[in-house]
């Protein structure tokens, strides 16, 4: 069969170029078999990350048994939860969109025939998958899997509650003993963070969309099954080139339309709308933030994973996982089960036999958590082209809420004020100039929202923001707020005791202030000096698009 890596290898004119694979060691043998990229994002700096090297070396024996020659690749990743709460976190959506360049660079500069992808953490896998749709290749991603819950006061936790913990001690709830107790309890071990926080979320929507094998989202990092299913993944990529069968032909608009309807009922992370929309940028595909609520309104919630419900990702595995959630959506006509995945087979096949196994962890679809999905977009005066929130993590209480606007132009301003005590019951935290744009970056905020939960406030405070809140965050937390303050929207235009209108089930969000007294407040608006000046983020800054958009880079005709 033709293969693009005949490009470098075939013919007297490679001669040069097969002298420099003789140099690394590979054998004539290995350079007449399709060579398959393993881009591994193993590292020493990433919890989900630090035993990829174990999983690539898995994928790469999966790759020889079925007659290939794997190529391991490396890649960055940013742990978010190391990043959080400094300027580091700045760097971490930015970083979505190097992986996805880089991993175009090194698949297309080597005129690789397939590529296997071993991400396992939050902007890693839909970099990853971006791509793998970009190039439109032969394409399995292969996660690292879950971290296993941790323990801390006799209950199961992980990382949303040790954030948690830290409001508790700011406001005298625990001690310093309790602290420490929670700090080397929470993450017991390798993995992506034990809840349904974005890594997982994303790890769940691949298996979702066809581009990975069934358990892929679920099956935990220290399971056996995880070492089994990365041999599968090598495996299942031979078959894929073997069939010319690349990622777009995976990854389309009934397959989204998949993964949508399954982060509606897992209850996924709200940094899960902009990973989609950019995946769907990548393939072509019109996707809109219209479509969430409108997949929401059909879709019921049937998990509350951490930090919706106290149960974990592990929980999720033993019910049945993945599969058992499509085959209750395909019950009700809600997925399209006759789309391809990377196991050659159809959804519908991959999931034969899938069900329920334990209902307090993946509700029946007769008997869901809400009637409506886990993800909510919300528009009004403040977020004309749309917000986000994550509704299934929200208490009912403040699905409606009315309340002072008590703003900030950066989160480091309001987690002063909130460690200090200055929010009190009934507002609404305003934390602006954190946008991809402003920024820069979009930095995501556990910090406040975890705060407010530890001091027993996530139920009557509620947040919004044009930056991200992480998908660790629970309560009335809206962010993506578009257009961001640095780019002209009204949230830049809100003002200290301004009240604010929050309807969730309305998909409404506005201040009680008039357009007249808006445009007036417009003439008076000076613009702050740009937060970075210098290097990456500087530039990233000039180019980045709306988080309406999915925070892309702009297209060469809008630069």
């Amino acid at each position: 069969m033709s293969l693009r890596s005949d490009n470098v290898k075939k013919g007297a004119e490679r001669a040069p170029n097969r002298s420099l694979f003789y140099a690394m060691g590979y054998t004539k043998e290995e350079l007449e078999r399709p060579l398959i990229g393993v881009i591994s994002a193993h590292s020493e700096i990433v919890p989900g990350h630090i035993h990829l090297d174990k999983i690539t070396e898995a994928v790469k024996a999966g790759v020889r048994m079925a007659g290939g020659t794997p190529i391991m690749i490396p890649s960055i990743g940013v742990c978010d939860g190391i990043a959080m709460g400094h300027i580091g976190m700045k760097y971490s959506l930015a970083s979505r969109e190097l992986i996805a360049d880089s991993a175009e660079t090194m698949v297309m500069a080597h005129q690789l025939d397939g590529v296997v992808l071993v991400p396992n953490c939050d902007k890693i896998v839909p970099g990853m998958v971006m791509a793998a749709v970009r190039m439109d290749i032969p394409a399995v991603v292969c996660s690292g899997g879950p971290m296993l819950a941790g323990k801390y006061d006799g209950e199961e936790v992980s990382l949303s509650k040790m954030f948690e913990a830290v409001g508790a001690y700011k406001s005298g709830l625990i001690d310093e003993c309790k602290l420490e107790e929670c700090e080397t309890g929470a993450c017991p071990g390798c993995g992506s963070c034990a809840g349904m926080y974005t890594a997982n979320s994303m790890n769940c929507l691949c298996e979702a969309i066809g581009i990975a094998l069934p358990g892929n989202g679920t099956v935990p990092a220290v399971s056996s099954k995880r070492v089994m299913l990365a041999k599968h993944a090598g495996m299942a990529v031979m078959e894929l080139v073997r069939k010319n069968i690349t990622a777009r032909q995976i990854i389309n608009e009934k397959s989204i339309k998949n993964a949508l309807a399954c982060d509606m009922a897992l209850g996924c992370s709200s940094n899960s709308v902009l990973h989609l929309l950019a995946i769907s940028n990548e393939a072509g595909v019109e996707l809109d933030l219209k479509t969430f609520n409108e997949m929401s309104e059909k879709v019921p919630n049937l998990c509350h994973l951490a930090p919706a419900g106290p149960t974990h990702i592990q929980d999720l595995d033993a019910a049945g996982g993945i599969p058992a959630v499509q085959a209750e959506l395909l019950k009700e006509g809600l997925i399209d089960g006759s789309l391809l995945t990377v196991t050659g087979k159809t959804v519908a096949e991959n999931i034969e036999g899938a069900y329920i196994k334990d209902e307090k962890n993946i509700r029946p679809i007769s008997n869901p958590y809400s009637k409506t999905g886990g993800i909510q977009i919300l528009w009004g005066n403040i977020a004309k082209d749309g917000c986000v929130v994550k509704r299934s993590a929200v208490a009912p209480e403040m699905l409606k809420h009315s309340g002072p606007a008590r703003v900030f132009d950066s989160e480091d301003e309001a987690i002063s004020a909130i460690y200090d005590g200055k929010i009190k019951d009934g507002d609404v935290v305003v934390i602006r100039y954190e946008g991809p744009v402003g920024g820069p970056g979009m930095r995501e905020m556990l910090n406040p929202t975890s705060a407010l939960a530890g001091m027993r406030l996530d139920k009557t405070v509620a947040l919004i923001t044009d930056g991200r809140f992480s998908g660790a965050s629970r309560g009335a937390s809206i962010g993506h707020v578009c257009p961001e303050a640095a780019c002209g929207g009204n949230i830049g235009l809100i003002e200290e005791g301004d009240i604010i209108d929050i309807d969730i089930p309305g998909a409404s969000i506005n201040v009680r202030v008039s357009d007249e007294v808006l445009d007036e407040r417009r003439k008076n608006y000076k613009q702050p000096e740009p937060k970075i000046k210098s290097g990456w983020l500087s530039r990233y800054a000039k180019l980045v698009d709306s988080a309406a958009k999915g925070a892309v880079m702009k297209s060469a005709d809008k630069i």
